[in-house]
């Protein structure tokens, strides 16, 4: 997201944790300043009123999201706490745009296609302080004149990502030439690049756009598909053991993002 505002040519103030290294966000050259803190989410509303001072637009995809604990956190309500203090601050430090980061999982997947129209039914912590994020500013915000989008996020993958994820887990056994041990892989799903996600994020800052917006790529595949594209890049789709573990029996069957 950083690249694309850079590409677009906007000055930005970035927020990060303590000890969290700017070297691997890359080209800082559109970075006025750091604001650093040990805790965004437990800062009060006065501290960020101060970090807004001056700014128009305010881009928030901070949240707990370390992969195998975030969806039951605890942390969820601390991010939830914290972004409904981000947002007073906004206000009051006259913030024009507020543009937030939530996830697939707000939606009733039972669904499958998933559009900006369909049900929420949050099933775990996660998605829920998600929605109610959204539920909550999407009326308070706009009441002081400030305008706010909502971006879900589907399935992510690319630079950065953590090992334990898909992919990465995917090319650590490939490239090491050992078994890589999958469920049926049947599941339909929709991945994105995050440099994809990552600017259609910033162009939604960048612009007009408010209320709920889909993230994703439109493209439905299964994660056996992607195992074996991944395999391919090495020429081992020998490696691959679909079946070694145990479909999820409460993992929905197919989510995919629409557009529009």
């Amino acid at each position: 997201m950083l690249r694309a505002l850079t590409e677009a040519g906007a000055s930005v103030r970035l927020v990060i944790r303590e000890g969290s290294s700017e070297s691997r966000l890359g080209d800082l050259s559109a970075v006025e300043e750091v604001v650093t803190t040990p805790d965004l989410f437990r800062q009060s509303v006065e501290w960020w009123a101060k970090a807004f001072e001056g700014i128009d637009t305010v881009i928030h995809v901070a949240w707990y999201a370390e992969p195998g604990k975030y969806l039951h956190s605890a942390e969820n309500i601390v991010c939830l706490e914290g972004t409904l203090r981000m947002a007073q601050a906004a206000a009051l430090a006259g913030v024009r745009r507020f543009v937030g980061v939530g996830t697939c999982f707000e939606y009733d997947l039972s669904a499958g296609m998933l559009s900006t129209d369909t049900p929420l039914r949050p099933i775990s912590p996660y998605a829920g302080a998600k929605a109610a994020v959204f539920m909550a500013l999407s009326q308070w915000l706009p009441l002081h004149g400030i305008a706010f989008a909502w971006c879900r996020l589907f399935y992510l993958f690319g630079e950065g990502e953590d090992e334990r994820r898909l992919f990465p887990y995917l090319r650590a056994q490939l490239s090491a030439g050992n078994p890589v041990e999958l469920t049926s892989g049947n599941q339909i799903r929709d991945f994105m690049d995050v440099r994809d996600a990552g600017k259609q994020i910033a162009d939604i800052g960048l612009g007009d756009k408010t209320g709920p917006v889909n993230i994703c790529s439109g493209t439905p595949v299964t994660v056996r598909q992607i195992a074996e594209r991944v395999a391919d890049e090495y020429n081992r789709r020998d490696l691959l053991r679909f079946g070694a573990r145990p479909d999820n029996l409460v993992d929905p069957p197919c989510v995919v993002g629409l557009t529009g």
